[in-house]
């Protein structure tokens, strides 16, 4: 599945979900999406737990 189709499938979700639902919803759904994005990627190998620690982490606190 290509990166379009993909987004085009997460747009019509997150518009379902905030016509039928409001605006909670749409946030709900865009959040379990953003998680499971993740989770998925650390599945597959594509990202690490270190590399993942290293995105939260804010960049002020290195300094």
């Amino acid at each position: 599945m290509n990166l379009a189709l993909t987004g085009l499938l997460v747009g019509m979700a997150l518009g379902f979900a905030g016509y039928f639902g409001g605006f909670a919803a749409f946030l709900l759904v865009a959040v379990l999406g953003a998680a499971g994005y993740v989770v998925g990627r650390l599945l597959e190998g594509d990202i690490g737990l270190g590399e993942l620690g290293d995105l939260l982490r804010s960049r002020d606190r290195r300094r």
